[in-house]
Parts: C-alpha cells; structure tokens; sequence
C-alpha cells in the first residue's frame, strides 16, 4: 500500500489559504478515484482505495501543520509501509504559484509540516511541492495562512494532478511532470 498525504491545517477558517493546497490534492484525488468517505483514525481524516492500479491510503492530519508527523507515523507505522512508498502534497513559498515539482527526500526548507515528517519518519519520502510564491511585502506566515486569491486555479491544477496521478506512482516522475506542466499550460 502506499501513503498519500496531503498537508494542511484543520479547521474551517484554514480551508482556502496556501498552506492548505496539500488538503485540495488530497480531496481531489479521493473524489476523482472514488475513494469512500474519510473517517478518523491516526490522529488523521484517512481514506483508502485504488489509484488506478495501486492501492492507496490516503491521509490528511487532523493536527496543525507543524505537527503532521504523528499522524504520517501512525498510519506508516500500522501498515509497515516505509517512507519511499509516502507521497507528502505540500505547498512551497519558494517556488510560483501553479508551479508543481517532484523530488525524494532532501531538506524541508523551513516548512513546519515538513520538519515534523522528516522527526517522525526520516526524509526518504517523496515531496511533491506546490508553489503558492512568497509574498511581495509581509510576512512569509501571514502568505500561506492567507486565503488564495484564485481558488479555481488551485482546483483546476489539483485536477491535473490527480488525472496524471498514476505516472507518478508509476514512478515516472519526469512523465507526470511533463504532463502537468502541458496540462498547465493549455
């Protein structure tokens, strides 16, 4: 089985800001894969189903972002699945808006959900980074908590993400890239 986990903080109020886009993925792929209703379990909203051929749990932590660890520990820990079969969906300040890259382990680069994952199961895990851009004044904070100004572009990218899911996890990571930035374009 593999991870997926969409990063993101709970709570109504956080639903449409930047640090949340790992949750629009998340939602996305469960509803465009027919996955059944999330329910609570592993300090988490957790899913399971079939992403085209593979079989697939997908997690969202119920707890704040800077403690998403627990919940990725949790679930990997009860299942034996080790951290190369955990897809992280997470937003990154450092890169463009609608800018989507994919990488396996590395730094955390500041990001709280990040830094708990990498304390819970070490860093080998794959990252899919989605770029929500940094603010031209104000704090970095105050950017990803803030609400997107276009919510449709962010669904719209979230959809192709999840048409072109199954080359990724097919592990033709240049493959899914290619497709998205082509999607992206149109």
């Amino acid at each position: 089985m593999l991870l997926l986990v969409g990063l993101g903080n709970p709570g109504k109020q956080y639903e449409f800001t930047r640090h949340n886009v790992g949750f629009v993925v998340a939602d996305t792929v469960a509803r465009d894969f027919d996955f059944p209703e999330f329910s609570s379990k592993y300090d988490a909203l957790v899913s399971v189903g079939n992403v085209g051929l593979h079989r697939a749990m997908i997690v969202k932590p119920a707890t704040f972002m800077n403690r998403s660890g627990a919940a990725v520990l949790k679930a990997a820990s009860m299942h034996k699945i080790p951290a190369e079969q955990i897809t992280v969906f997470h937003d990154d300040a450092d890169l463009q808006h609608g800018v989507v890259k994919v990488k396996q382990g590395g730094g955390n680069a500041g990001h709280n959900g990040l830094r708990s994952i990498d304390a819970a199961i070490g860093c080998q895990y794959w990252r899919v980074r989605l770029g929500v851009g940094r603010p031209d004044v104000g704090s970095l904070s105050g950017h990803v908590l803030s609400d997107f100004h276009d919510f449709d572009s962010v669904q719209q990218l979230a959809h192709k993400i999840s048409a072109n899911l199954t080359e990724l996890l097919d592990g033709n990571v240049n493959g899914f890239i290619s497709k998205i930035r082509c999607d992206h374009a149109q």
